[in-house]
């Protein structure tokens, strides 16, 4: 009993110290990665991304050989190693998936997307972005398979399944329909240029911004604050507005309804009077045109231009104000209003009988038609003879 506990305890407390020393090398080299990597934002990055599963990789390691080596006859030790394995697997995978994110985040380092034009840039994090996601799961999913295959009876199970693998490859491909089809749209968006992050965008009559792009869906951030989620099939599989497709800058009108009297070559005029003052215009488009004139108003379009929608929105907010303020203080007869020409209405019994009466025969009872002189005959006795 006494050699069956020192035979457990020995290998352990190897493992343990052989543990610490590589604990303690790790931690060296981080912190002269730290100082020699003041001036270098790469190996800064290294160093923090890659410290942890660094740490796991090698005090692992260091415990496995140590028990490999030293616990011979402990009863233990195949399951133990086998474990270890195991965990050591999911260390390395952790660890390349953080290589790969410093190495990723290297190249968008070298892209601003702080800075006016930014297209180009918006297109590499895209791409970037998704390739992330796809190599971080194909490190899982090696990792996974590396994992089963240290079972001897995943090995016996691999053989029947790839002796099936047309019949099971079609259930896969029926049930993962949905998912596989979101999967090579989300490459597709990534790579054909239909949409980036940060993009502007109207989906579902929704205006806002691509936040996300993952491999199953797209977040777009509404101007009111929501996150409207779609799956990533809709944007290739629906129509939808890019209005950022090839740059940001941006038309937008203001329309007014106006009476006839409005002196439009003035009202021209104080638009670019209004456009001039404030720095949301880009300079680029002041037009003002009569659109459509009814019977009782014109319709006036300003055509305006900005850098990027939110301007674009706030300039015309702003020109809409500003002009109606002017209507109203400089041409108040210009307002919009509604016209109405008063007739005088034919009696009823003459429309029926289709007689008609002056206004000076309506105001007299002994009048000259032939009704008015039959009373006047009547009171008079006729024509008296002299």
């Amino acid at each position: 009993m006494r050699d069956t506990l020192i035979d457990t305890l020995e290998p352990l407390g190897i493992a343990l110290g052989a543990a610490l020393v590589a604990l303690l090398l790790v931690q060296a080299v981080h912190v002269a990665l730290l100082r020699v990597g003041r001036r270098s934002v790469l190996l800064t990055e290294l160093a923090n991304r890659a410290h942890r599963p660094t740490q796991g990789v090698v005090v692992l390691s260091a415990v496995y050989f140590t028990i490999r080596d030293t616990a011979d006859e402990a009863e233990w030790r195949p399951t133990f190693l086998h474990v270890e394995q195991l965990v050591i697997i999911g260390a390395v995978a952790w660890l390349v998936a953080a290589l790969l994110v410093v190495a990723e985040d290297a190249a968008l380092a070298r892209f601003r997307t702080d800075v006016p034009d930014n297209r180009q840039a918006r297109r590499v994090h895209t791409q970037v972005v998704m390739i992330r996601r796809v190599t971080v799961a194909t490190v899982a999913v090696i990792a996974g398979g590396v994992m089963l295959m240290t079972f001897p009876q995943a090995r016996i199970l691999g053989t029947s399944v790839l002796a099936s693998a047309g019949f099971v490859g079609i259930i896969a491909g029926l049930a993962a329909q949905s998912l596989l089809r979101n999967l090579f749209a989300g490459l597709q968006l990534a790579f054909s240029d239909a949409v980036r992050l940060g993009d502007v965008v109207i989906v579902e009559e929704e205006w806002g911004r691509v936040q996300e792009i993952t491999l199953s869906y797209v977040v777009v951030h509404v101007w009111d604050d929501r996150r409207l989620i779609l799956p990533t099939s809709y944007f290739t599989e629906k129509p939808f507005q890019n209005w950022t497709r090839t740059e940001a800058a941006l038309l937008g009108d203001v329309m007014l309804d106006v009476d006839w009297w409005l002196p439009v070559p003035e009202a021209r005029e104080e638009l670019r009077r209004a456009l001039e003052s404030t720095d949301l215009w880009d300079g680029r488009v002041s037009v003002l045109q009569v659109v459509e004139a009814t019977g009782s108003a014109m319709r006036l379009r300003a055509l305006v231009s900005a850098t990027d929608a939110p301007k674009l929105w706030d300039l015309r907010c702003f020109i809409r104000e500003h002009m109606v303020t002017w209507l109203r203080d400089a041409h108040p007869s210009s307002l919009p209003r509604v016209r109405a020409e008063m007739t005088s209405a034919m009696p009823l019994h003459a429309t029926l009988t289709g007689q008609t009466h002056t206004a000076d025969s309506d105001a007299r009872v002994f009048s000259h038609s032939v009704d008015g002189r039959a009373r006047a005959e009547a009171f008079t006795g006729g024509e008296r003879e002299h």
